[in-house]
């Protein structure tokens, strides 16, 4: 039986949702505040090229910057970015403004259900009172409340909404059952119960945390084979031949996950009283990579006698990963600056 949902926020991860459960059959509804996307959307363009004009035009999704939409949602989906701020502590405005929003308009019995990375205990301290605060609804009574993290890999058609297990929570154990039957309905890969939404919370950041540690690794290796003189894929190319090395490479960490989400459990880690100092470091050599990346270029063009300031350099890919157009979060920006301050000419190309 389809129900009525409402997905507020129609970026990267919110358009995919509501396109995904339009074609399971549910009534849906997707709002966001900047008209000219909801212009664009309307007339089948996707912002995101994720979705495709096909699926677009196809689907029967409601698409609209009236924020009294929301009424309608037996479901509402909060899916918005969650950033840090100069300090790298988390800035969570805009899912509060939305709860905010979405308080003025909820409707008595509705299950509100945050899709963005937070830390543990935020959907509770965040995004409830912000909805009781303008609501006049108690989370528990006249509302409840569900936590069901992304798991989007942008550029990797593989591992679609679809294909990923979805890890969802709930406030209580019938909360939690809606939930998951609500994306049971349209993720193959199934649903993962987590028997708290603080869990599902941790879980999020964890997921990008092992790999933020596991390419800080190989930087650390890459810098400390460049300061001995080796060939750092020549050394991973031999331990890799051993059956349990795991098969990971140095490289710049872009993106709107893994640069962010240690510092969402560090900041929370740290409220509690323990400084985790690994995730900590993991993220201090990922942000130094760019910079040794120019380093190192500038000492090739150095070694082959070259001025610096008559030298061009050429950049072959600019987004932040393969087969993405997404350039805001590539970490490549700042090895261009950095060259381009020594006088050398950057040319980028990206296909």
């Amino acid at each position: 039986m389809g129900r009525n949902i409402c997905v507020v926020g129609l970026g990267y991860v919110g358009l995919p949702l509501a396109v995904a459960f339009d074609e399971a059959g549910h009534d849906v509804v997707g709002f966001d505040i900047d008209a000219s996307k909801i212009a664009r959307l309307n007339r089948g363009v996707d912002p995101t090229d994720d979705i495709g004009r096909n699926r677009l035009t196809e689907s029967t999704v409601e698409f609209t910057d009236d924020e009294t939409a929301i009424e309608r949602g037996e479901f509402v989906i909060v899916a918005l970015p969650t950033p840090v701020d100069d300090l790298k502590n988390p800035n969570l405005t805009f899912v509060e403004s939305a709860g905010e929003m979405v308080g003025r308009h909820l409707s008595a019995g509705s299950t509100v259900i945050l899709e963005s990375t937070v830390y543990p205990g935020a959907t509770a301290e965040i995004l409830g009172p912000a909805i009781e605060s303008t609501s006049g609804f108690e989370a528990g009574e006249e509302f409840l409340l569900g936590y069901s993290p992304e798991r989007l890999n942008p550029g990797d058609d593989a591992h679609g909404f679809r294909d990923i297990v979805k890890v969802v929570s709930g406030q209580d154990d019938e909360t939690l059952a809606e939930v998951a039957a609500l994306y049971e309905s349209v993720v193959e890969a199934g649903v993962h119960r987590a028997p708290a939404i603080e869990v599902a919370e941790a879980a999020k950041c964890i997921e990008n945390i092992q790999r933020d540690l596991n390419i800080a690794l190989m930087n650390e290796l890459a810098i400390t084979c460049s300061n001995i003189g080796l060939d750092t894929h020549a050394v991973l190319d031999a331990a890799s031949t051993k059956w349990n090395f795991h098969e990971y490479r140095p490289g710049l960490v872009g993106g709107h996950c893994i640069p962010v989400d240690p510092f969402y459990i560090i900041y929370e880690s740290e409220r509690n009283g323990f400084s985790p100092k690994l995730i900590q470091q993991s993220r201090e050599i990922n942000d130094y990579m760019p910079k040794h990346v120019a380093e190192e270029t500038l000492k090739g063009l150095n070694e082959c006698g070259n001025v610096l300031q008559e030298s061009t350099v050429l950049v072959l890919g600019l987004a932040y990963k393969p087969n993405v157009g997404d350039v805001r979060t590539s970490a490549i920006d700042e090895t261009i600056s950095k060259l381009e301050g020594y006088g050398v000419d950057v040319v980028g190309y990206d296909p």
